[in-house]
């Protein structure tokens, strides 16, 4: 399994943004230190809360300041952009890495960035489908594409340099509460980002959910992969349950409130709580209902074999960047799920100390026993040489309990 970070990111309104945009960057130096997989990045143009306009020029700029991580769009809003301009943007950010590059699509969260440029938001998802084709185009065909489309025209088109990784980069899908999403991925053949984990519904029937996409891809000649399913939830941990809570609680529960119910007016993501009025809705509610990660390592690991169980199996966790706390807590909580969780679920990573912890622990009679009679065997080897030069014994050797007598 995978581990990583979906930052869209969230910052505070007032805030100077390019400190925000510095500690985002220095967030995924940090997770690239502690052996963290992936980061995603997303791509917003309204609201102020959500302020990185390119992933692409973020990814380039954390490509220099890091190593390993894998770095991908989370999301580009395909419908903004004309495919030919996205497929060549990536190619060549793929070169640049040396392949450590994902592009992650969709249709475009935020209905302000759609007003704006004057895009119809009933006709996103299927611009969607329709761009990430012609993106797909461009990187296996070797040349001659032409499309009369919905919302753009390529006529006897190709890359010039196809991308660094073969056939082409991963590429994932958003999906939200809506079928739409697993239904697109299965279409195209990708991975899936299930951005609205953490949102009511958005942990129900997630069998039935990856069922849509494979019955998607089946009628289109495609396949999908588990390994390619990443969940996305907000995480945070700390020594205790207690402490966790009361770090986050205040930070947490302003963003509820101030950007997604002011804000955003998007009330539908907090309605379906049952018998909680949408004025009162907080994150321990939430936190109740499974839909975030909040508590210790130990809490972290038994709730994400719950979701190995309730989903039949998926690649990979995404916590969702926030800034609910204080920095080096929020960078502690990092740091205690790559130490103590993320072993545990990585294979031989964690099972072969395991295993030999334990063996030492049935052994252990034994082995003292043995380390003992070595040690004594020494000592004694040393005093017969002692001895055998003519030289005396260092009284160390001879008192009562060494057992060596000359």
């Amino acid at each position: 399994m995978k581990f990583g970070i979906f930052m869209a990111p969230f910052h505070r309104v007032g805030e100077n943004p390019t400190l925000c945009f510095e500690r985002d960057m220095q967030l995924i130096e940090w997770l690239d230190e502690l052996g963290y997989e992936e980061a995603f990045i997303g791509e917003h143009h309204s609201s102020g809360w959500e302020i990185i306009s390119s992933p692409e020029v973020f990814m380039a700029v954390a490509a220099t300041r890091t190593k390993r991580i894998m770095l991908g769009s989370g999301v580009v809003s395909i419908p903004y952009h004309h495919p030919f301009h996205v497929a060549n943007r990536f190619a060549l950010l793929d070169h640049l890495t040396r392949g450590r590059v994902m592009l992650g699509c969709g249709p475009g969260a935020l209905a302000a960035d759609a007003y704006m440029q004057g895009i119809d938001s009933t006709t996103q998802r299927k611009r969607m489908v329709e761009g990430v084709t012609a993106i797909l185009r461009l990187f296996t065909e070797q040349g001659k594409i032409s499309i009369d489309g919905s919302y753009f025209k390529l006529v006897d088109a190709h890359l010039q340099v196809k991308p660094f990784q073969q056939p082409h980069m991963p590429i994932f899908v958003a999906s939200t509460i809506s079928p739409s999403g697993m239904v697109a991925a299965g279409q195209l053949g990708c991975g899936v980002l299930s951005v609205a984990s953490y949102a009511p519904g958005g942990l129900d029937d997630l069998m039935k959910r990856w069922a849509m996409a494979e019955e998607s891809a089946a009628e289109h000649g495609k396949t999908v992969d588990r390994k390619n399913w990443r969940m996305v939830f907000p995480i945070h941990l700390a020594e205790t349950r207690e402490e966790a809570m009361n770090d986050i609680r205040d930070g947490a529960n302003s963003w509820i409130r101030d950007y997604f119910i002011d804000t955003l007016g998007t009330r539908v993501q907090f309605e379906e709580y049952p018998n909680q009025p949408i004025e009162e809705m907080n994150i321990d509610r939430m936190n109740g209902r499974g839909g975030i990660i909040v508590g210790t390592p130990d809490d972290a690991i038994a709730r994400i074999r719950e979701l190995q169980q309730a989903t039949g199996g998926f690649g990979g966790i995404l916590g969702l960047a926030h800034e609910w706390t204080t920095r080096e807590k929020t960078l502690r909580s990092y740091e205690l799920f790559a130490r103590y969780v993320a072993p545990q679920f990585q294979g031989a990573v964690a099972e072969g100390v395991k295993y030999s912890n334990e063996w030492a622990r049935e052994n252990r009679d034994l082995m003292f026993g043995k380390a003992v009679a070595g040690i004594l065997t020494a000592v004694q080897d040393y005093a017969q040489h002692k001895v055998e030069k003519g030289e005396p014994v260092p009284d160390m050797l001879t008192q009562p309990g060494t057992r060596i007598r000359p």
